[in-house]
């Protein structure tokens, strides 16, 4: 048995597609001791809790539960996937102004009571402004509001360059900070293969038609949500794969460096806006913030995807 002070209690709004499949990975990790699915359809979220539960000697202990906000409390994280779906002719910027509205009622509820060192993790699109939306409504100090930012997309960033070096995607490095959408901004000058800038890894390896494909690496990377919703209406199994690492770097202490949405304030210029940097996570949320060395033209497009989020939020309030 888990004695109560090993025990991890995991809250999730929303069991969605995106929510239920978080689950799912978490139930496989064995991160969490309890997980409590929360949706407005009780139903639906009872019907995933029974699957669940379903396979629990298959997995390590846990239970999994439903409940309401104030069944998560005490817990340790509270991921909030909650939220309209994007549509196919929709970008994440889009969904502002519904989801906004959505998290000005959960957000009050869900916060009203929950234990001083519980974090939220925000995971619902437009990610960084939706952030920032529940940074604002909670009055929790920002280390506890966290946006999964583009942890995914330097995942996909990652993968697109593995296939094209043929080389093992965790031994890239690589990040894509900024927004979580299409003004993000892929960090060239910080990108290397064991330690080797990427052009000069494919000049070792004669691959130089390579050197030329950055466009189309960043178009792909962009658009990829994008065309997986054209064809199958939705993006769940990738993002939960993030977010369990997300939850691992948090619950396990871990000091893990995760391109994280977080307050910014005084990093290259920017102020009061929720993007994606380099963060230090462990168990206390965002530990530290740290700045890359930018080019000149990284740094330009940084400051542009800080206004693009900057603008949508001086469109909604909060």
């Amino acid at each position: 048995m888990i004695s109560d002070d090993e025990r991890v209690k995991i809250g999730i709004i929303g069991a969605g597609f995106v929510g239920s499949t978080i689950a799912f990975t978490l139930m496989m990790s064995g991160l969490a001791s309890e997980i409590v699915l929360v949706d407005i359809d009780e139903d639906k979220a009872k019907g995933e809790a029974m699957d669940l539960r379903h396979g629990a000697s298959f997995v390590s202990p846990v239970d999994i539960e439903t409940g309401t906000y104030s069944d998560c409390r005490d817990a340790d994280l509270i991921i909030i996937t909650a939220g309209a779906n994007q549509n196919p002719d929709e970008t994440r910027l889009d969904l502002t102004k519904k989801n906004t509205e959505i998290f000005k009622d959960i957000i009050p509820k869900l916060t009203s009571d929950i234990d001083s060192d519980t974090l939220l993790l925000v995971v619902t699109n437009p990610v960084d402004i939706l952030s920032y939306v529940t940074w604002k409504l909670s009055d929790l100090p920002s280390h506890r509001v966290i946006g999964s930012g583009t942890v995914l997309d330097s995942s996909r960033f990652r993968y697109s360059l593995s296939q094209r070096c043929d080389i093992d995607a965790r031994n890239i490095h690589g990040y894509i900070i900024g927004e979580h959408g299409d003004s993000e901004v892929p960090v060239w000058s910080a990108t290397n293969i064991v330690g080797l800038p990427f052009e000069q890894f494919n000049e070792v390896c004669n691959q130089k038609d390579n050197i030329n494909s950055k466009e189309e690496i960043i178009s792909e990377i962009k658009n990829a949500a994008y065309e997986i919703i054209e064809r199958k209406g939705a993006t769940y199994y990738a993002i939960a794969l993030a977010v369990n690492r997300i939850v691992k770097g948090i619950i396990r202490d871990e000091n893990s460096i995760l391109t994280l949405s977080t307050l910014v304030q005084d990093n290259y210029g920017l102020n009061d806006v929720y993007l994606s940097l380099p963060c230090i996570i462990n168990r206390d949320g965002i530990r530290e913030i740290l700045n890359l060395e930018l080019s000149s033209s990284e740094e330009a497009a940084l400051t542009h995807s800080a206004k693009v989020l900057q603008e949508s939020i001086e469109q909604i309030e909060i």
